[in-house]
């Protein structure tokens, strides 16, 4: 992959290959096996059945069980509400509160998500940085931020666990799960196809197909494709003529092997991005407010900086079953590999004042800054073996080993945007190495036929080993050195302690003790470290660890037409792991917080009001704050207004005890609402509308005017007609309907740089399955 110019817009070779499969299925289907479908229609002259919920089944503690039975708060995205935000080719921050407590957010745009379950998250944009929120996928981790952005298609559903999850899912884990399954092969053959034309030229493009290979073998192969012109145009003569365009491929072929006593599902996986990266606009946010600056316009910008995004990840796994009769034997083993390159222009303008006046725009900028980062080497090898009881009596068990080993190489570069050809004027390398192992137990006692008692212990060992170089020195940073290195060695036990009393057959409660633990982060940006920094400006941040407490109620309504989950939690983290970034001195460090408190309640509901109107309401409060009265971070050097209090006259630094989370909203809200009518003989017509909002956020650790993002509010409407009881489908559909335009994250270190969230998008879309 080059380093040093815009990569080839090419396409790949196997590309057009699954746009053709994917066009040439011979049906699909766009609201299949979703966990609240309608019911289907009577037979003539039968007594019509009153609509009601399908039991939701989950794995969040790796079985299969009722999701009303889980001692966990959690929530779950069906196949049909997962076709109807994907619809306008959105990537996977189309999430972003469509469930209670989650936050997905990127300064990078589709390569590089980050995720916030309860107000935990991280806003560290390194290529090694580790989130408190776990992504799985398939039941294997994918610990790199490259990896959790893999395309959500053809999937069963989602499941969103909130709370530490260390004890079956490991480290790195302590604000939550987000795990992902995708629809398996079966003996029986089936598919869909899904075509969708746009706003911008945009198409998306996927579909599946599936079924036995022998009376023992079965397949299913699924392709993704999506793709949308640039619509922001420059107004300067730079190397970019327009932005926010992308190209987009994934394909996953499975195998399942059943026979009497083994069964083997084998899964190989490919993505292919390229684009246009996260782009920064300068100065367009107003002084001394979070409004936009006057003569703000979406659609234009003026740059000089080279602009693009590259992305190929691939992996495999085996997951391997073993009936051993009272107990099963799991062997799951998984292989992940990504390489990318990323470079933008971080002033979000062109020039700079030191140029002389009119050299500079838009508005004010202090200095040029274009830069780029590659991860041109990585992967990623998990193995886990894990034995469990298959219903023993009144009480069943499950225990097992788990390895893990990353090796990554992170290339920075830094290039000067006021020479011709924007060449490149710095560069620097870190290489990680992260190994861990770890051994864990989990059980659950019938103490009653009500009452149910679980808990389970996880030892965990980490290490890291860690070096960084400056290779060529930037202006203004540290000259030619190193490796700067950093060894880490650290071992935690985590658990988790719950009890689950059924009031009756449709009414649980539950409450939940758990600790978890993220292992020790290493941050080694050097390009623009001060020269003489303490090991050349690498940082280190310690483990952290969380105690979570939460209480809630599960329970099905009004004969199984509604179904409600509520629950309070309050958690307490100690060391929490935070990033002061860019600020006055344009640096990135790791720092811990002494003790951070977060509390809230989370509310889900479903119910058929009537046989034909669905309605679903997801609500949650967090309430997060920052206790530990010392801790100072530098504040914005771009002229923003900083509301906390300085720790002297002109030192810079601003203390941030009292201060809630960055990118944590206290509310997060989203309704959606699906009515539908007959039309003929296995027809209907339907209204699908879905909403989400969320309050706040601050962008970074310190508060200020102008880094505070306005609470946001977007839908989505679909109105679709479906023949042949659901065989084929056609749809109009629009996303971000009221074209809502906000700023959703900021750059600090030069001037009132910010961007902005997706806009309207809407278009027709062509389903069928067989």
């Amino acid at each position: 992959m080059p380093h040093s110019s815009v990569p080839s817009r090419s396409a790949p070779a196997w590309r057009p290959l699954a746009f053709a499969i994917a066009l040439l299925l011979p049906s699909a289907a766009a609201f299949a096996q979703d966990t609240t479908q309608q019911p289907a229609a009577p037979e003539p002259g039968a007594e019509k059945k009153a609509a009601t919920l399908d039991t939701v089944e989950v794995t969040a503690q790796r079985r299969v069980e009722n999701v009303q039975d889980v001692p966990v708060s959690i929530s779950t995205v069906g196949s049909e509400q997962l076709g109807v935000l994907a619809s306008g080719g959105a990537d996977i921050r189309f999430l972003s509160g469509r469930v209670p407590s989650l936050n997905i957010e990127s300064s990078y745009g589709r390569a590089f998500p980050r995720f916030y379950i309860r107000g935990l998250g991280n806003t560290d944009f390194d290529l090694n940085a580790s989130q408190p929120v776990s992504l799985v996928y398939d039941e294997v981790v994918q610990e790199s931020p490259l990896l959790k952005g893999f395309p959500a298609f053809d999937l069963e559903r989602i499941e969103v666990l909130r709370g530490p999850q260390g004890t079956l899912f490991g480290r790195n884990t302590p604000a939550g799960v987000v795990k992902f399954e995708s629809v398996k092969p079966s003996q029986d053959f089936s598919g869909y196809a899904r075509v969708a034309y746009g706003t911008d030229n945009l198409w998306n493009v996927e579909g599946a197909v599936g079924g036995p290979l022998t009376d023992r073998w079965s397949a299913r192969a699924s392709v993704l494709y999506q793709r949308r012109d640039d619509w922001v145009d420059n107004t300067y003569p730079g190397p970019n003529e327009s932005f926010e365009g992308f190209d987009e491929s994934a394909a996953r072929v499975q195998f399942l092997y059943e026979g009497d006593a083994f069964e083997a599902l084998l899964n190989l996986h490919k993505r292919d991005m390229n684009g246009t990266a996260r782009l920064f606009r300068a100065n367009i946010i107003k002084p001394g407010s979070n409004d936009f600056a006057s003569g703000f316009d979406k659609d234009k910008v003026a740059t000089d900086g080279v602009n693009f995004s590259d992305l190929e990840t691939w992996g495999g796994n085996a997951r391997l079953r073993w009936d051993l009769g009272d107990y099963n034997l799991y062997s799951i083993t998984g292989y992940e590999t990504a390489e990318s390159l990323n470079r933008g222009d971080i002033d979000g303008g062109f020039g700079a004042a030191f140029l002389g006046p009119g050299n500079s725009g838009p508005g004010f900028i202090p200095f040029a800054s274009e830069s780029a980062d590659g991860l041109p080497d990585h992967r990623q090898v998990t193995q886990e073996f894990r034995i469990e009881s298959d219903e023993l009596g009144r009480f069943d068990w499950q225990a097992g080993l788990f390895y893990f080993d990353e090796d990554i190489t992170i290339d920075s570069f830094n290039y000067d945007s006021l020479s011709p050809g924007n060449p490149q004027a710095g560069r620097a390398i870190q290489q990680q190495r992260n190994k861990a192992w770890a051994v864990f137990a989990s059980g659950d006692f019938d103490v009653t036929e009500q009452f149910k008692l679980r808990g389970g212990v996880r030892y965990t060992q980490d290490k890291k080993d860690f070096s960084a170089s400056v290779l060529e020195p930037a202006p203004f940073g540290a000259p030619v050195g190193g490796p700067y290195t950093v060894h880490t060695d650290v071992n935690d036990v985590s658990w988790d302690a719950s009890g689950v009393y059924a009031l009756n057959d449709d009414v649980n409660l539950y409450a939940r003790v758990a600790r978890g633990f993220r292992a020790p982060s290493i941050q080694g940006r050097l390009l623009f470290a001060a020269p003489g920094a303490p090991n050349g400006g690498v940082s280190t941040a310690d483990s952290e660890t969380v105690i979570s407490y939460e209480a809630g109620i599960k329970a099905d309504l009004w004969d199984k037409r509604a179904r409600i989950g509520f629950s309070v939690f309050r958690y307490d983290v100690s060391d929490q792991q935070i990033i002061a970034v860019g600020g006055g001195s344009n640096t990135a460090t790791l720092l811990n917080a002494d003790k951070t408190i977060g509390q809230g309640f989370e509310l889900d509901l479903q119910a058929y009001l009537t046989d034909t109107l669905l309605v679903t309401l997801g609500s949650s409060y967090n309430d997060t704050e920052i206790d530990d009265p010392g801790l100072a971070v530098p504040g914005c050097g771009g002229g923003c207004t900083v509301t906390d209090p300085e720790t002297a006259p002109g030192s810079g630094l601003f203390v941030i005890h009292g201060n809630s989370l960055p990118q944590a909203p206290k509310w997060v809200h989203n309704l959606t609402a699906r009515w539908s009518m007959p039309v003929g003989d296995g027809g209907e017509f339907y209204v699908y509308t879905d909403w989400a909002y969320r309050s706040e956020v601050d962008f970074f650790l310190y508060q200020s005017k102008e880094f505070t993002g306005k609470a946001s509010l977007e839908g989505g409407l679909r109105l679709g007609y479906n023949w042949r009881d659901g065989d084929y489908e056609v749809a109009l559909f629009g996303r971000n309907i009221t074209d809502s335009t906000r700023i959703v994250g900021g750059i600090d270190f030069n001037n009132l740089t910010g961007f902005i969230n997706e806009p309207r998008t809407y278009g027709v879309e062509f389903t069928a399955k067989f």
